[in-house]
């Protein structure tokens, strides 16, 4: 009985193990096309339920439930932030998918370019006007996918949902806290309205800005407006400046290296008669040159303090006043590879066209110190339907149609790259 025993137990050990079958891209487009419903009503649910910038208290509950109900445990990142990882305890690679969660405080026209919206904003002088609603629903969509697909798959993936990326105030936080978990890959995408649907736009090198703030006080002495001699006026002083800069901008810096300026406030009294102490100068600039743009922030100081010491004024620099991100960089392999398997599912679908490089700029950028990464813009234009508005504008819409097409790209990324370590 012993012997027989024993030749059962070796019998047992020798025999083949079965083949894990591998997601092949029927599968995965199966998978989109029964999750459809499910992204377009998460989409449509955060559409009308928008939070700002670190308060996205609800929109963070809502997505933690819909997590959980895929089984996936969720960690919380300081803020409103948190990621869920899917581990399919089999040996691979650990892939991270990125999504932003927050609104803008833009109140929201209920007509996009053409017709009334299909999804308008509850929340009052708030509004989805870049498309974060529709990455959260893209990255659940992927996750609900990639979960039911899980005893087919390897490795592990990280869902991250990153708050505050319009202010930057979630990405430090998300950072630290993805270390531990030693990524080997980060694939995001961007809803972008100047890109028809159906379209990807996937290229390597930089494809958005990065950018740095301009925020200076202009320190003068205040008074009465019927008097302007007997103060020291830093509005007339702030005025003078702008146009200094913008002659010493296009004077001073190298042209074949784009960096724009775009100054959006200029600040003084809030009283038609009284002259303030002090105006405030604030805006942004975009580059993809850091030394060029090194150089910019000389110039602006330069000619800042020559024009106010002309007006007798003084000039503070505020501590934002600095670059915050650096450009979008795709990394070459990756993108290549994510080229590739994108025409295997979506053949004839990748544009690679330098015209939709964007000179907005995206936390996304930071997460290149963790992995290798790869951001992808899938487009939402269709005029019929009256999508197409610049981002950040009350207009602005998305063609839901355009989500089938980033679902399919994000869960096929996760699957293809999975595999092996």
């Amino acid at each position: 009985m012993k012997h027989l025993i024993l030749l059962l137990i070796l019998s047992v050990n020798i025999l083949p193990v079965a083949s894990q079958k591998a997601v092949d891209k029927e599968t995965v487009l199966k998978k989109v096309h029964e999750t459809d419903a499910y992204v377009r009503q998460v989409r449509g649910y955060l559409h009308e339920n928008p939070e700002i910038s670190g308060k996205e208290f609800e929109t963070a509950k809502y997505i933690q439930a819909e997590l959980e109900k895929m089984g996936l445990p969720v960690t919380k990142v300081r803020g409103t932030g948190l990621y869920a990882i899917l581990d399919t305890k089999r040996q691979g690679k650990t892939i991270g998918l990125r999504a932003d969660i927050d609104a803008l405080p833009i109140p929201e026209n209920p007509e996009n370019l053409k017709q009334k919206k299909k999804c308008i904003s509850k929340n009052e002088g708030v509004s989805h006007a870049c498309g974060h609603d529709g990455h959260v629903a893209i990255l659940l969509g992927a996750a609900k996918i990639l979960s039911e697909l899980k005893d087919r798959l390897s490795g592990k993936y990280i869902f991250i949902f990153e708050e505050g990326e319009e202010t930057i105030g979630g990405i430090d936080a998300m950072i630290e806290a993805l270390k531990p978990l030693k990524i080997d890959a980060i694939y995001g995408n961007h809803l972008k309205s100047n890109i028809p649907t159906g379209q990807l736009f996937i290229r390597e090198g930089a494809i958005m800005a990065g950018t740095g703030a301009v925020a200076m006080d202009i320190i003068g002495r205040g008074g009465h407006a019927s008097r302007p001699d007997l103060s020291i006026n830093p509005v007339f002083a702030a005025a003078n400046i702008l146009t200094g800069i913008s002659i010493a901008w296009n004077n001073q810096r190298d042209i074949t290296k784009t960096v724009t300026l775009g100054i959006t406030q200029i600040e003084g009294s809030n009283i038609y008669n009284v002259i303030p102490n002090k105006a405030f100068i604030g805006g942004t600039i975009r580059f993809f040159d850091r030394d060029e743009a090194d150089k910019c922030y000389d110039v602006m100081k330069k000619v800042a303090e020559n024009i106010a010491a002309a007006h007798d004024c003084t000039v503070q620099l505020h501590d934002r006043h600095k670059i915050h991100l650096p450009p979008v960089i795709n990394d070459n392999n990756l993108t290549k590879f994510t080229q590739g398997i994108t025409e295997e599912i979506l053949p004839g679908r990748v544009v690679t066209d330098e015209k939709y490089i964007w000179y907005a700029a995206e936390s996304f950028t930071r997460y290149s110190e963790l992995a290798p990464t790869v951001f992808v813009f899938p487009g939402i234009l269709n005029e019929s339907l009256g999508s197409g508005a610049e981002h950040h504008n009350d207009r602005f819409d998305i063609d839901e149609d355009a989500l089938q097409y980033a679902v399919t790209t994000m869960v096929w990324f996760g699957v293809r790259t999975s595999a092996g370590k």
